[in-house]
Parts: structure tokens; sequence; C-alpha cells
């Protein structure tokens, strides 16, 4: 169960956010409010879910959780230029 939440959550992060906040408080658990998930949902869902997961396994961000959470980071800047790529290839 948790390697099919592990590929839903790469393939489909928002729907993972959003179905964590209905029915889990591992998000409340990770942020002190809920205005961050909100805005990572928006913004960089990997993100949100790889700091939500460091602060509810260890407590803090260090070790092997600051790598996944920079590679989250990455994962989410790849997604924001490759559509913005995209959408400059398109027009020209």
């Amino acid at each position: 169960m948790a390697c099919l939440l592990g590929l839903l959550a790469f393939f489909f992060p928002r729907v993972v956010i959003l179905l964590l906040a209905i029915f889990t408080d591992y998000l409340q658990r990770g942020f002190d409010s809920m205005l961050w998930p909100v805005l990572g949902f928006f913004l960089a869902p990997l993100t949100t879910l790889a700091f939500a997961l460091a602060i509810n396994q260890q407590g803090h961000v260090g070790g092997v959780y600051l790598v996944v959470l920079i590679v989250a980071v990455l994962f989410d800047l790849g997604l924001i230029g490759g559509g913005a790529h995209r959408a400059a290839r398109k027009r020209g």
C-alpha cells in the first residue's frame, strides 16, 4: 500500500495532497498552518509532500530527507520550467 501511495504521489502529487488533507492529519502534523500546504498544492506539490514526509518521519529536515527534499524541489522546478518551455515552443 505504501508503494502504491508513493507512486501515486510521484505521478499525481496534487491528488495525494488533497487526499491527505481530507482523510488524515498528515499535513497538519507537518505544517503549522494550512497556508503552506495550500500554496504547495498550486506551486510545488512534490516539495510539499517531501517536507511533510521529513517532518512526520524524522521531526526535522536532515540527512536522507534533506536529499529527498532537494530532489523534490528540482523536480518541481523542472515541471514548471518544462511547461514554460512547451508553451514558448508552441507560440513560436
